[in-house]
Formats: C-alpha cells, sequence, structure tokens
C-alpha cells in the first residue's frame, strides 16, 4: 500500500470502497427474480418488464463521464455521497410504489447513480493506491459481488417471506447507508482527485482516449462482458424456472453462481499480480463460459446447478480485467477516470442493448434456446477481441 496513509487510515479506505461498490449491483440484480412477478402484476410484456434491467445499464453508459465532471465542481466526497443518496432513494421509492412509472424512474436515476461511482472508484484506487492497484481492485470487485449475490439471492426469499415484491425490492436501500457511513468518515473535507499539474506529464497521456485506438478496444470488449454479466444475472432465473424449477430453486442457481463469484472475485486480482498473463486468463474464463451455456441448453436440472460453478468463473474474472485496462495503460488517476468513463460509457450503452433484445425476441419465440445463443455469440465475440487486446498494455509515455 501507499506509505502516505497510516494503517487505520488504509482499513478505512478499503472498507469504503467496499461500502460504496456493495450498492453498485443490488438494485439491478434484485428484478431478475422478479422478472415474472412483476410481469404479471403489472400485465408486462417481456420486453417492457426487462427495461427495468436494460435502462440502469443505459445510464451507467450514457452518464459515466460525469464523472469527471462532478469530480472537478464538486469533488470525490461529495459527488459520492450525492450518487449514494439517489441510489438509496430510489430503491426506497420501490419500497413504496410499485406502478411501472415509478419503477422505470428508479431504474434511470439508479443506473446515473452507479455510472458516476464507477470510474471514481477506479480512480480513486489509482491515486490513493497506486503500487497496490491490482490487489485494491479486488476490494472493489469484492464489493460489487457481493451487492449482486445479495440482490439476486436473497430478494426472492424476502419475497417468499412477505408475498410483497416492493418489499423485496425496497430493502436494498439499507446497503447505502453503509456506504454513506464509510464515505463520510475516511472522505473528509472536499477530496479531490488529482488534477495534471505539470507539462510533464507525457504527451500521449493528454490526448483524449477517445481518439486512441486501445481505449476503443477496451470499450468494445468491456461492453461485451458486461452484456454477457447482466444477460446472465437478468435471464439465468427465468431459464431455469421455465425448465421446471420453482422461483426459489432458480434462485438458488443464480445464488450458487453468484456466491462463488463473490469469492473469486478477492481472489483473481491478487492473483493477476503473480500471473499477469491477461489473454491467458482471458481465454481460460471465456471457454469456461461457453462449457456453462452449454450446461444451461440441456434444461437438466442437475447440470443447471453445475452449470452455476462454470459461469461463476467469467463473472468474477472478467470484470476486474477491464477495469486494469485503463490503470495500465495511464498514469494519472485523472487520465484513469477518462479512460475508464470512456470505457464505461460505450460498454455499458451496449450492454443495455443485449438483455432488451433477448426479452424482444423471447416475447415473439417464447423460447430460451434463442436466448442462450445470444449468450454464446458474446463470448465467442470476447473470444476474438482477447487476441486483438493481447497481454498487459505498457503504460502510456
Amino acid at each position: 500500500m501507499t506509505t502516505q496513509f497510516s494503517k487505520k487510515q488504509t482499513i478505512l479506505l478499503l472498507l469504503t470502497i467496499f461500502a460504496v461498490a456493495i450498492n453498485m449491483r443490488p438494485a439491478i440484480t434484485s428484478i431478475g427474480p422478479m422478472l415474472d412477478t412483476i410481469r404479471d402484476d403489472l400485465a408486462l410484456t417481456n420486453a417492457q418488464v426487462s427495461l427495468l434491467t436494460a435502462l440502469p445499464v443505459f445510464c451507467m453508459g450514457l452518464f459515466a463521464s460525469l464523472a469527471p465532471v462532478l469530480n472537478r465542481k464538486i469533488g470525490l466526497t461529495w459527488s459520492m455521497l450525492l450518487m449514494l443518496i439517489i441510489i438509496g432513494g430510489m430503491t426506497v421509492l420501490r419500497g413504496f410504489y410499485s406502478t411501472f412509472a415509478a419503477l422505470l424512474v428508479s431504474a434511470i436515476l439508479i443506473g446515473i447513480g452507479i455510472a458516476v461511482i464507477g470510474p471514481l472508484l477506479s480512480a480513486m484506487i489509482k491515486q490513493f493506491f497506486p503500487d497496490r492497484a491490482t490487489s485494491v481492485i479486488g476490494v472493489y470487485t469484492f464489493g460489487m459481488g457481493a451487492g449482486a449475490t445479495l440482490g439476486a439471492g436473497l430478494t426472492a426469499v424476502f419475497f417468499k417471506w412477505t408475498g410483497s415484491y416492493p418489499f423485496a425490492l425496497g430493502i436494498w436501500a439499507l446497503l447505502v447507508l453503509l456506504g454513506i457511513f464509510f464515505c463520510a468518515i475516511s472522505l473528509r473535507g472536499n477530496v479531490r482527485l488529482k488534477q495534471r499539474e505539470t507539462p510533464a506529464a507525457s504527451s500521449a497521456a493528454r490526448i483524449s482516449p477517445w481518439k486512441q485506438k486501445k481505449a476503443w478496444l477496451f470499450l468494445v470488449f468491456f461492453g461485451l462482458q458486461a452484456s454477457s454479466f447482466f444477460c446472465v444475472i437478468t435471464w439465468v432465473v427465468p431459464i431455469a424456472t421455465d425448465s421446471g424449477m420453482s422461483l426459489v430453486a432458480a434462485s438458488g442457481v443464480l445464488s450458487l453462481m453468484t456466491g462463488i463469484q463473490i469469492v473469486l472475485n478477492l481472489i483473481f486480482p491478487i492473483v493477476y499480480e503473480r500471473i499477469p498473463k491477461r489473454k491467458l486468463w482471458l481465454l481460460f474464463f471465456l471457454t469456461m463460459g461457453l462449457i456453462s451455456i452449454g450446461l444451461l441448453s440441456t434444461g437438466n436440472w442437475t447440470l443447471m446447478w453445475i452449470s452455476a460453478i462454470f459461469m461463476s468463473l467469467p463473472l468474477a474474472g472478467l470484470f476486474p480485467i477491464t477495469l486494469l485496462f485503463p490503470l495500465d495503460a495511464t498514469e494519472t488517476a485523472e487520465d484513469t477516470n477518462a479512460w475508464t468513463a470512456m470505457m464505461q460509457t460505450g460498454g455499458y450503452i451496449m450492454a443495455g442493448f443485449v438483455p432488451l433484445i433477448i426479452a424482444l425476441v423471447y416475447d415473439v419465440t417464447g423460447n430460451h434456446a434463442y436466448t442462450l445463443w445470444i449468450f454464446a455469440a458474446l463470448f465467442i465475440c470476447m473470444i476474438v477481441l482477447t487476441f486483438l487486446v493481447g497481454e498487459r498494455e505498457q503504460r502510456v509515455g
């Protein structure tokens, strides 16, 4: 870790990263188990109800570029707190208003909150932990994995206990209090990410990432992996229930998948430091994903449980590698913020389309075989792109 912090300050910062990151997925992953319930209660089509997961992802792309702007205007501390309050407020709204309009509004604003927090967390890691960024990314992805697992696994349980899907969706606002608490005690004052102060930084770093080929490769790869994540999280439960599983059992398959992912989210970034073979890791994860899709396609319940184990590997491994792309290619926290914002802007816009396409196809065909073919296409495209991205990038400059 960096030597500018005491041990207590370092622990507080790590806890803050975890506490903020844990709020970046429950509002999205909690929708998947309730997809059919919401659709039937509000008399919606599959395409309409899938907007509740597609819109946050669109917004995570469209508004990611707000992160550098807000950092300059109001600083890191207030930006984090404001976005957490938005996420918490909109999650509470879901608990009291179960109309389609209220769910759509909450989906949009939650997406904006997540959009801003993502690049800020990456840049914060770059600034506060420049020598151990790869390991600290593990804390970030561990928090996101924990949030995703809780939302995916416990929402159906809360619904079974209470019979109220608004309550099952709104309960996740409690996690926001954790994020606000740690932000308030560890990011005291108007903390800002460092700006470039002298012309000593490389000329390449001053070039907008939108004008650099590698940044575009990162964007497309990030979009494909984000698409695969949100498609799996959204549609695995409906695929399992279509095979005859109960809602709780199908949610259990998703919980197993994301539960293993939590542990691996913490382990993989540490392993990446010791074995920094990016292409090897990417090909391994993508192959495991294709095997998982093959097992899901059988409709056999035992094999579907086994598929969850295989799919947990790409879910856990791909995201932290893509987060490392901008950290490897930049020198300052400001540049990391800009590259990450670009990558997530385009990537999440891509990722917003694919679950919606799946919903439209399913509305027309009523057959999840096409859903699985779309899953497979995403993984195959990432395999091709792996050879273009290549091994770990040398720093710009």
